[in-house]
């Protein structure tokens, strides 16, 4: 497997084929882990970031899901290369700053990613299609089992794993769940539902998780504590609630159906006219004209196209995407003509 083969395929979470994928993207887990006898990976000499990453390289190739993954390491990365990982969801921002010794190894599917030497010396992480927690649950405990016969966790008996941050200590485990809300953000009700769940303990981030804003209707919504509450219970309360905002937002798309069936209409109608149409376009338009396509493919209204269509072109859209697909660097209006012939081209086959 190679970079080049992430840029021919789909990701398997955009692929729309888990529960409730009309409204949830994704589900992802992600655990930190740190090696007991090496100093976490900002505080890390060189050599030390050397030795985790040859460890850990070792420990990822004997797991048995790992078997034909990718593995990467940044340094050796163009800018362009590491940006389209981070748009894939491969990589975290965090993960593409600053020193040397930091990799990635990747699942065929793109299912499984782990980053080495991140904020902690791994990174695990496991996305699903749709609401579909405990499934991710299930894999990324075997993976983090697995590693862990082959690797010293850095774990204290009174507060559980380590890691860099405070925040994570504990499980060291962040679950969270991509979710689509165009209805509660045109009803006006998402404020009250962000409110509401930031009470719970939980956050509200947008397509690119911290640090980022709600972009296209898309929500992250993930735990913020880890420590002192098991992961079962962790992920049984954030899929509760997250099940509450879908029926919320079920309720508020039979809502505009029933009071503004017109005015909800012409807007899809008229975001897919100007996507089908258009011969330069933003990535940041684009993404708002699909968030009202893929309700309208939701709906029923849009039939020419389905939501994994949808998906896949959230994705091809992003600078480094295209200019991997085009093989060369392009420049912002470039980037705007290219993204709108793209567009084009996938929705006139249709």
């Amino acid at each position: 497997m190679k970079l080049n083969d992430l840029v021919k395929q789909t990701s398997e979470w955009l692929k729309a084929s888990g529960p409730n994928s009309d409204i949830v993207i994704s589900s992802r887990i992600r655990l930190a882990r740190n090696l007991a006898k090496y100093t976490f990976t900002q505080r890390a000499s060189k050599k030390q970031r050397q030795d985790v990453l040859r460890v850990c390289k070792d420990a990822i190739s004997e797991n048995l899901f790992m078997k034909g993954a990718l593995f990467l390491e940044l340094e050796g990365l163009s800018n362009i290369d590491k940006q389209f990982l981070l748009e894939r969801h491969l990589v975290s921002k965090e993960h593409l700053v600053g020193q040397d010794s930091k990799a990635v190894a990747i699942s065929e599917k793109e299912i499984i990613s782990i980053m080495i030497n991140e904020e902690d010396h791994l990174r695990i992480q496991v996305i699903q299609s749709g609401l579909n927690l405990n499934e991710a649950w299930r894999i990324i405990d075997r993976i983090d089992s697995d590693l862990g016969t082959l690797l010293n966790y850095a774990f204290s008996l009174d507060f559980g794993f380590l890691a860099a941050c405070p925040t994570n200590t504990g499980t060291g485990m962040r679950a969270s769940v991509m979710l689509h809300l165009p209805a509660l953000v045109m009803t006006k009700q998402i404020n009250r539902v962000i409110q509401a769940i930031s009470k719970l303990n939980l956050t509200a981030r947008g397509l690119y998780g911290e640090g980022t804003q709600a972009s296209g209707n898309f929500f992250q919504i993930s735990n913020q504590i880890t420590l002192g509450h098991a992961e079962t219970e962790v992920i049984d309360n954030l899929e509760r609630i997250i099940r509450q905002i879908i029926g919320y937002e079920q309720s508020a798309r039979k809502d505009l159906q029933a009071r503004n069936r017109t005015e909800i209409e012409d807007r899809i109608f008229r975001a897919y006219g100007t996507l089908k149409n258009a011969h330069i376009i933003t990535s940041n338009e684009t993404v708002e004209l699909l968030s009202m396509v893929r309700l309208g493919v939701d709906m029923g209204l849009v039939k020419q196209l389905n939501t994994a269509d949808i998906n896949q072109l959230f994705i091809s859209i992003q600078p480094a995407h295209l200019q991997r697909m085009e093989k060369k660097m392009l420049s912002a209006h470039e980037r705007d003509v290219k993204r709108a012939e793209l567009i084009r081209t996938k929705l006139i086959k249709k």
